[in-house]
């Protein structure tokens, strides 16, 4: 009988809204593999939501190294590291330690660089702790970036990103550190009313896109839940070509169903009702 892949994520836990762990879990659950939370931060509600003094955030950076200590003390072993939005230095710090302690030679590191969005860095974001990221994400197997993550990572301007074919290609490979890490650039437009993601995959070295359809809203935490099903993909075997277009689509439809549900886009997408695809 198949064991399921251990994967630890890294993640914070949000209560309402679903962005982050509250994604993470359910979507790895449920395409077969284990995943263990390494929390980092625990939120009444996800950052998208009104500022409100009632609003709630738990630092847990003081508890990560003893999480992973016990961890280690357990035996405890890893499949896949991933790890996304993080809000310090200390804890991309704690990260590169745990990757010391728990990297093994097949253990796959999946770094979605949380760092921005349209265009600007988010406020936490200091250029130091861009400059951090970037040092993290040079040590992952496959990065997933957004444009605005991607500009960060290679110093360039985000207005002078490209939107040929193959000045698009010029970038994936150049955020392939020369071929060493796989790379799914997300946010990607070949034409009017699609979009998607392009792809390099450093095992053929070769680049390719998956488009969608493009609803008519903006969802927050939909590059928690794009990454999930990318992984969750890439531990059941699937090459990276596949496993990218079942992300794009899953992510498309979840999308299109919420707008039908008229529930309000700032809550996120509702996947829970398809999660029965990804099994």
């Amino acid at each position: 009988m198949k064991i399921a892949p251990r994967i630890a994520a890294i993640q914070d836990i949000s209560g309402f809204g679903r962005c982050s762990l509250t994604v993470v879990l359910p979507v790895l659950s449920a395409m077969g593999s284990q995943c263990c939370p390494l929390l980092t931060a625990s939120l009444s509600a996800h950052t998208a939501f009104p500022p409100s003094d009632k609003a709630t955030f738990l630092d847990l950076t003081g508890q990560m190294e003893r999480t992973a200590d016990h961890w280690a003390e357990l035996g405890v072993t890893f499949d896949a590291i991933y790890s996304g939005f993080l809000g310090s230095a200390d804890q991309i710090r704690i990260i590169e330690q745990f990757y010391r302690q728990f990297r093994g030679e097949h253990t796959r590191v999946l770094v979605d660089p949380v760092m921005g969005d349209h265009g600007k860095p988010y406020r936490t974001y200091t250029p130091d702790l861009c400059a951090r990221m970037r040092e993290l994400a040079d040590q992952a197997d496959c990065i997933t970036p957004n444009w605005t993550e991607a500009a960060l990572l290679l110093g360039e301007d985000y207005d002078s990103r490209p939107t040929e074919e193959s000045s698009i290609r010029s970038w994936l490979e150049r955020l392939s550190l020369d071929g060493r890490r796989s790379v799914v650039l997300t946010g990607v437009s070949l034409a009017e009313s699609q979009v998607g993601a392009g792809y390099f995959d450093r095992i053929t070295g070769t680049t390719g896109f998956a488009m969608a359809h493009q609803e008519p809203a903006h969802f927050p935490g939909t590059g928690d839940l794009f990454a999930s099903v990318l992984l969750g993909a890439l531990m059941r075997g699937d090459e990276l070509p596949g496993s990218v277009r079942q992300a794009v689509d899953f992510v498309q439809r979840c999308a299109a169903h919420t707008l039908a549900a008229g529930t309000p886009p700032v809550e996120g997408v509702q996947f829970e009702p398809l999660l029965k695809e990804l099994v």
